[in-house]
């Protein structure tokens, strides 16, 4: 539920971003740069503060982080409803980012008190809440924003943020015993317990393309949805594009964490990243929004494979003394994907059109397959994985 709510709080806002950025003064290709920033900000403040909080959830806990990312982004993203300009709504994604981290400490939760041969199912299907957080939230924000404008919706965002916080507070238990500062195990040894780092290294660059291919469209979706000609309920049909993956990842998440645990979640994140690079291609030669929107309710069914999958792997790698630190890294390398993907999308956009997002795009996945695969090959037997 938690993972859900900051799943929706982030993405309800996506469908008119680039729209909201306009209504504040952006102008021409002022437009897809500010609304790329506007994402990438976030990400960037976030990859460099996750190693810190990472650290800090070793020592006291990953709830107390937990709470912390809540309270604090009931303001961030609450207050952009009284932003002037382009200016101030950079300031508040920036000090959005800085206090965020929410989901890697829910996950580094759930990784470091399941048993490792059910990591794959507890990580998919706690994946389940913030995929569709993620992946619903811009069809109700779509509808809002054409209900109540667009600034009312970052007043309901806050109204979120605040049951999530509460919902933390009072109903997450979690198993810790508090370490004393210079007691916790250093990052060396948790190092040295990793048979290959070139493994942890291909995993936390595979995070971060999985990422960047996700965030390349988001800045750009509604504007390529009115070029394909869609006009009248602009906001709520993009929405309903973006959320079309979700209804799919929905029926799809638990189903391929239990097929990962058979089979080898490095096996099903190869499949996913094929499958990702089909989907993409085929969203670049889509004509009209009802084909994009059908092409993306495929792609849901692969999305719930990706980054649960490399959680998987991640878990069974780390000691778990370092659980905490370890995804917090693997989240770093995610916001940089996050900081890369809409800067890559809005100046492709800008400068050889929508379609070229797509080609882009499928190209990176194309890139990271062809690594995962030979990454992955000499570890095909190992047991951990």
């Amino acid at each position: 539920m938690g993972n859900f709510l900051t799943g929706a709080s982030f993405s309800l806002v996506m469908p008119f971003m680039s729209l909201y950025v306009e209504e504040l003064g952006a102008r021409g290709n002022q437009i897809e740069f500010y609304s790329g920033l506007a994402v990438s900000a976030t990400a960037l403040a976030s990859a460099i503060m996750s190693p810190i909080w990472g650290s800090l959830a070793d020592r006291f806990g990953n709830k107390p982080m937990m709470v912390r990312a809540a309270s604090v982004m009931l303001f961030t993203m609450g207050g952009l409803a009284f932003v002037p300009n382009v200016a101030w709504l950079l300031i508040l994604r920036v000090l959005t980012g800085v206090f965020a981290g929410y989901i890697p400490n829910s996950t580094a939760l759930i990784a470091s008190q399941v048993p490792r041969h059910r990591a794959g199912y507890a990580l998919g299907t706690l994946s389940t809440g913030l995929v569709t957080g993620n992946l619903m939230g811009p069809l109700l924000g779509g509808l809002l924003a054409d209900t109540f404008g667009m600034r009312n919706v970052f007043l309901i965002v806050g109204g979120l943020l605040l049951i999530l916080t509460l919902l933390t507070v009072f109903f997450v238990k979690e198993d810790f015993v508090p370490v004393e500062r210079g007691q916790e195990l250093p990052m060396r040894e948790v190092l040295a317990q990793f048979k290959d780092r070139q493994m942890l290294l291909g995993l936390f660059v595979t995070s971060m393309i999985i990422q960047a291919s996700a965030q390349s469209i988001i800045p750009i979706l509604t504007l390529c949805i009115r070029h394909l000609g869609q006009t009248s309920n602009l906001m709520f049909v993009a929405g309903l594009i973006t959320s079309a993956m979700g209804i799919s990842s929905i029926l799809s998440s638990g189903f391929l964490g239990n097929i990962g645990d058979r089979i080898g979640n490095h096996r099903l994140l190869l499949g996913a990243l094929l499958y990702s690079f089909i989907m993409y291609l085929l969203c670049a030669h889509a004509q009209t929004p009802l084909q994009l929107g059908l092409i993306r309710f495929c792609y849901g069914f692969g999305t719930g494979a990706l980054l649960p999958s490399v959680n998987s792997l991640l878990t069974k790698l780390t000691p778990k003394e370092g659980i905490a630190r370890i995804f917090s890294y693997n989240q770093t390398f995610t916001y940089l994907g996050s900081v890369l993907g809409p800067m890559i999308g809005s100046g492709v956009a800008a400068y050889y059109g929508y379609r070229w997002v797509f080609y882009v795009t499928s190209g990176l996945v194309f890139v990271n397959l062809v690594w995962s695969l030979i990454n992955f090959r000499q570890y095909l037997k190992v047991k951990e994985i």
